[in-house]
Order: C-alpha cells, then structure tokens, then sequence
C-alpha cells in the first residue's frame, strides 16, 4: 500500500508541485495580510503607492503630483492595477498587498529552477518551499518593492546560472534582459554587474583553469563595452553617472570611508549568515574544499553564490556605512538565502561530505561570525522594518541563556552545527529540513511578535489616525475637492502620511518648520503677522478644505475630527492660522517648563489639551501641569508616566484674545538622567494635541 502511494505521489510532475507550492503559498499570504491595518515602513510605502496612483491614473511616475524618477519601475507598475480599477484607496491598498503575496509567491519557481541544477527533485521542491518560508515573506503587507525584488533577483541569478553554464548568444542576451528587470525593479541591482564579472573569475579559480576565462570573452567584453558606452551617453549629455540613480543620486555623490565601509560590509555578511541559520555557510566552506572534484553544475552554483553575496553585501554595506549607520538591513540582502539554501541542498545530493578539516574550518568561520556581530548596537527600532533577522531574538530578550545575545546565538549555533556533522548522511535531508522548521519558529515574532509587522502597522496607524475609518476625509469631502495639509512638527509625522496615503482627497503637504522626515514635494509656508499662511512668493493656500493639528485653528468650520485632535476644516477663504502656540521644540511635542497656547477672535469654550509623559525619563514620577488664565490657575492634571491625560481648560476671552499658560512640573534632562544619552533639552511633557470647543 505504502510503495503504491509513494509511486502516486511520484508520478506527479514537478510543475505541478510547484504550481501547488505557489498558488498555497499565495492564498495563506493573502489571508494573512488581511490583518495588516495599514503601512509603517515610510516613507518607502507611501512613495510606492503614490507611483502607482500616478501611473494607474495619469500614465506618468509622480510623488504628490512631483514627476520624479529613479525610483523603481516596475514595482509601481505591478500595483497600478489596484489603484486604477478599485474604488477607495484602503481597499486599492487591501489590492495591492494580495498582489504582494502572488508575486513574492512566485519566487519558488526561480528558487526549485536553481536548486534543480544541483539537486534531485524532491529536496529542490523543498528547497522552493523553504524559499517561501523566509521570514521576509512578512513585506508581502507592506507596499515596498521587496515583493517583486526576491523572484526578479531570483531569476537573475538562475540566468547568471545559465551563462556560466554555457554562455550562449542567447543566454546572455536572456542575463541582459534579467539584469535590466532587476534595476528597473530597484537600483541596488546595479551592483550585480559586479557579480557578472566576478562570477567567471571564481569559476576559473574553482576549476583552477584559466582557459575557462576564453569562453566568457563576449560576456566580459560585452559588459565593458556597454559600461564605455554609458558613460560617453552622460558625458555627451553632460550628466555625472550618479545621475543613472535618479533619486537616489545621493547615493554615488556621497563620500565613503573605507574602514567604515569594510566594517558594515562585515556586519552585513555576519547577518545574512544568521539569517540562514549557519550550516547552508558551513557546507559552503565544505564543498570548496573538493571544488575541483564537484560536478559542473555544483561549481557554477558555487561561482554565482559567491559572486553574488560579495558583490551585494558590499553595495549594501557600503549605502549603510553612509545612510543608515544605525542599522544592517538584510532586507536588501534576503534574496540570497535561497541560493545558500540550494548550496546545502547540493551537499545533502553528494551524499553529506564531512571532511574532518574543511567541517572544522567552516564551522569555526560560520560560529565565530554570527556570535561575533555586535547585536546590542543594531537590535532597535530600525530592525522592525529593516533586519528581520534579529527580531526573533530581540522578542526572546526575556528568555535568553545568561542574558546575552551572543551566548545564546552561540549554543543555537553550535547545536545546528552538531546535526551538520553528525546526521547520517542517509538522512541527511534532515538538515534542510530543520532549516525550513527553522524559518516558520522565526517567520512567526516577525509576523505577530512584540516587535513584528502587524504590531508595527497597529502602531503607526495609531500614531496617525485614532477613532475614526481610515478613510475618514475622503467621506466627508466632495469628489472634486482637495484637501491641504498643514505640518507644524507638532503632531505625529503619521498624521500627514497614514491620512494621505488613505484619502485621495489629501491634496498638497505645506510645512512651517521642517518638511515631514523623507518628505517628498512639501513646500514651506511662513505665518504672517496677522495670521495668513503664505508661501515663499507670497501666495496664500486657497483649497476649499484644510487638515491641521490642534495647534492650528483656521478662520473655517469643523467637518470633522480623530481623537488624536487632527481636524479637517472647511475654509472661509485663504489658509490662516488664529492660534499660536510657544514652549514647545521645534518639530517635536515635548515641552520646555512653560507652554504658551494663545487663539485669535476667540469667544471662549473650552481647550482639550491632549497629554502624555515618558516611562523612561519619568520612571516612577508624576508630571503636574498647571493652566493659567490671566495669571490665575484655572485647571490642573496629573500626567502618569505611562498612558495619556486629557487637560479641561476654560476658556474667557479678553479683547477677542484667548490666552492659556501651562506650567510643567517636575522637568529633566535626558543627557543627566540616561547613560549614553547626549539630549540636553529640559523636558516637561509631551503636547500631543490643543483642540479648542468654541462656546456656542
């Protein structure tokens, strides 16, 4: 009975399985990205989805109505669709995430098409389900070209693959038209014509024969020719070659220290390394050792791998030596996991060799890496978004061995290694398969953890609108209405960007200060005197409607309003402001000792004045505000550490002018109150929100 199931099972063709792989794998992610309430990795998803709006709607790459460039192509072109043909920009965006999870689904085939060069049937299906198992499948909710990179990337390195194998007229032309899809699906991909050159270098090493170099003549040449010829096309048009970047020119204009660079390209190989948990590198290191002796195929999967990881790690090392030196960012780096996976897949298909000295060598390499990267600097903030290799530990901080981080990655590290050599090499499939378990253990904080996705989207939405749906503005605005936005740094940055990115209606971004962190086509308004918000040529805001924090109450009525205080008006002529508010930093909502709140025609209310304070600075203390009118207290709260507190003010007006003092008590300084912590401000409270109930 057993032997004719197995013969039914056999006689299923490998499309078949693979199409199954692919279409479960789309429909569980599909389901999943259900609960993603809304975007948190900005400004990247609100760019992504704005280019597709504008392509679906316009036929034309803009950013709040900003033609630009250099960003990716093709990404904002797969998501047109769900912009262009459903209505409401929170279902178009519930689209856009099941388009997501069909395309980053599909990177099973390229990864079973790599893994079936080196391998038998049923470990490269294995190794198409391990691919989809990564815990970067998470980006599937999130609008960021991760989702089309990891297939396009994918099928680049099986045609780099395909040319190493034999470099035909036709493959290269197939590599060319791989690598063109890669850059126009994210510039990073700029960085594989490294691995193009590389690539045939380390064959030739492997087969310690420099005649395999002859054969590659066209490729390497042709490669040449076309770099010459892109470089005399921008200096005929007299423009740098950073200029190829579009808007991330910045990125080859910027200058690199070395040192610095070679550090974070260290970091990053340290972390992909954990990110596949160790044995795909230690089996690496073992199959180089018998490079000579391995079948062709086996040595050009090797050569590509190499090139491939060292030429991406570096770009990426070398872009976070500069941009982002707070963080490694294995988002950029994902891709390559299946092409270490298809390295593990090879040595369980040649029979699990275990030479004793190469073992030790790669084990020693593989160990010492991981427990040598510096964990305390880079788990934080920026890992939720940008290094999901590192949440699972940072979600197990309460359980780790003796405290640490390295200790723990240590002994994880080493019992992995322990199934590596000891397994036997009849079932050596085990090691793959504790590897793909080990995707789904860590697939799931990345996902539902304290610091995963779906607790970062609650949180940004929560940040940006609270109380109300989340497409709140464009139900109360006619179709053909625009709405302005006001940014005076004293609110959440995400009240501009969770509401444009929901409501279509949100029109132009204006700011007072300093334009919305990654702002992308924001002008900058001053207030005049009187209280016109005019633009630097003088102009004043004339849309119909207007969305402000509390801090600014125009000369308009009230449509509507969150609990967070951000209010949409409707004008009654230009945009101007009749509050002012002094005491607070500059784009931000902390408070000195003293806040000053004061509101223009005002005929009295009542001031709702949204509070909060820092577990942090505060541990264990309470904040007293006081707030005074006309020198006499007339309303006073306590703020506790944690949670916030909403401040009842009444209001009296004198000569048409309301004016509030708040007075803050208990105040610190960050730099005297946190080790490491070089903030000197005098901090009182958090002002979250002033919204202002005018007496009927």
């Amino acid at each position: 009975m057993a032997d004719a199931w197995r013969a039914r099972v056999a006689r299923v063709p490998d499309w078949a399985w693979l199409t199954g792989i692919v279409v479960c794998s789309a429909a569980l992610r599909i389901w999943m990205v259900r609960g993603m309430p809304a975007p948190f990795v900005f400004v990247d998803e609100l760019i992504y989805s704005e280019l597709a709006r504008s392509l679906a709607h316009t036929g034309t790459f803009a950013v709040r109505g900003v033609a630009t460039t250099g960003y990716s192509i093709l990404y904002p072109a797969l998501l047109a669709p769900a912009y262009g043909l459903v209505d409401g920009l929170p279902r178009a965006y519930a689209a856009a995430k099941a388009t997501n999870a069909v395309a980053m689904s599909l990177a099973a085939v390229p990864a079973w098409l790599i893994t079936r060069r080196v391998a038998g049937r049923w470990l490269s299906l294995l190794a198409a389900v391990t691919a989809l198992a990564v815990p970067s499948m998470a980006y599937t909710a999130t609008i960021v070209t991760e989702n089309l990179f990891y297939p396009v990337a994918l099928l680049f390195a099986w045609t780099l693959l395909l040319v190493l194998e034999r470099p035909s007229a036709g493959r290269i032309v197939a590599l060319a038209a791989a690598l063109a899809a890669s850059v126009a699906t994210r510039s990073q991909a700029i960085g594989f014509v490294g691995a193009i050159l590389l690539a045939p270098c380390l064959l030739a090493l492997l087969r310690w024969d420099r005649r395999v170099l002859r054969r590659f003549a066209p490729l390497l040449g042709g490669v040449a020719v076309l770099g010459v010829l892109v470089v005399a096309a921008q200096l005929a048009r007299g423009r740098s070659l950073s200029d190829l970047l579009g808007a991330y020119s910045v990125v080859g204009e910027a200058g690199y220290d070395v040192g610095q660079v070679l550090r974070f390209w260290l970091w990053h190989v340290e972390e992909l390394i954990l990110y596949v948990a160790v044995v795909p590198v230690v089996a690496l290191v073992v199959l180089l050792s018998r490079a000579r002796q391995l079948p062709a195929a086996v040595q050009e999967h090797l050569a590509a791998t190499i090139a491939m990881v060292a030429t991406s790690t570096l770009v990426v090392g070398a872009f976070a030596s500069h941009f982002a030196s707070d963080r490694v960012q294995d988002r950029y780096l994902f891709f390559l996991a299946p092409l270490l996976v298809a390295v593990l897949a090879a040595w369980v298909e040649l029979g699990c060799p275990r030479p004793v000295a190469p073992l030790v060598a790669g084990a020693v390499l593989a160990v010492g890496l991981v427990v040598a990267f510096p964990y305390t600097r880079f788990i934080g903030e920026p890992a939720k978004s940008d290094t999901f290799g590192l949440v699972p530990l940072w979600s197990a901080n309460a359980h780790l061995v003796g405290g640490s981080y390295r200790l723990t990655v240590l002994i994880a590290a080493l019992a992995l290694v322990a199934l590596f050599a000891l397994v036997p090499a009849r079932v050596g499939y085990v090691v793959p398969l504790v590897l793909l378990a080990g995707f789904v253990v860590f697939s799931r904080p990345v996902w539902s953890g304290p610091h995963g996705v779906l607790r970062s989207g609650e949180g940004a939405l929560f940040q940006g609108i609270r109380g109300v749906p989340r497409g709140w503005i464009d139900g109360r605005v006619p179709r053909q209405d625009d709405v302005a936005v006001l940014w005076t740094g004293r609110a959440d940055r995400f009240t501009v960007n969770q509401n444009e990115f929901f409501n279509s209606a949100v029109g132009d971004v204006y700011y007072t200060g300093a334009p919305t962190p990654g702002g992308i086509g924001e002008t900058p308004v001053r207030v005049a005197a009187n209280g016109t918000v005019r633009m630097s040529d003088g102009r004043t805001i004339d849309t119909p409607y207007a969305l402000l924090d509390g801090s600014v109450t125009p000369d308009g009525d009230v449509v509507a309003r969150d609990d967070l205080g951000t209010t949409l008006w409707r004008l009654h002529g230009p945009l101007a402001s009749l509050t002012r508010v002094t005491g607070l930093y500059p784009n931000d909502t902390w408070s000195g000792r003293t806040v000053t709140w004061t509101r223009l025609r005002c005929t009295g209310g009542r001031l709702l004045v949204g509070l909060h304070s820092d577990p942090t600075l505060f541990a264990g203390q309470l904040t007293r505000v006081v707030a005074s009118v006309g020198g006499q207290p007339v309303a006073r709260i306590v703020v506790p550490p944690v949670g916030a507190a909403t401040l009842r003010v009444p209001l009296e007006p004198t000569g048409r002018r309301c004016r509030v003092r708040f007075t803050v008590t208990p105040t610190r300084v960050p730099a005297e109150m946190i080790p490491g912590n070089t903030d000197d401000r005098e901090l009182g409270a958090h002002f979250d929100s002033f919204v202002h109930l005018e007496r009927k």
